[in-house]
């Protein structure tokens, strides 16, 4: 493995966006595209910004794409909260998904805090 592939924070959302997209093919029909759509957008957005931002070779748009990559976690937890409200996921389901959400979200904030302090 090399680039960003190799970063755990990478490897551990990309596990996320699987999980999100197995889950979600249960989700009721008339759902595909609300929750459902935007859920998978969500999850997909965190791995490919860490991603594009590692590629662009540069620490200020690097930072620049964690940050998306952070807001698009917090729109995970918002319909995560919707999906198990709504019955779409079991508290198990839901727990297991925010338990991983939130050690991400960690993670991205070390990844964060280590590139604005190193010049």
């Amino acid at each position: 493995m090399s680039g960003f592939k190799k970063l755990g924070v990478w490897q551990k959302s990309y596990d996320l966006t699987l999980g999100v997209y197995r889950l979600t093919n249960k989700f009721p029909q008339d759902e595909r595209y609300g929750i459902t759509s935007q859920l998978r957008r969500a999850a997909s957005s965190v791995p490919a910004n860490i991603s594009e931002g590692y590629e662009r070779n540069h620490r200020k748009e690097y930072l620049q794409f964690l940050y998306i990559a952070k807001g698009s976690l917090g729109e995970i937890e918002t319909f995560l909260m919707l999906s198990r409200d709504l019955g779409y996921l079991s508290v198990d389901e839901y727990s297991i998904l925010e338990l991983e959400r939130a050690e991400i979200g960690k993670m991205l904030m070390g990844l964060i805090s280590s590139l604005s302090k190193n010049p």
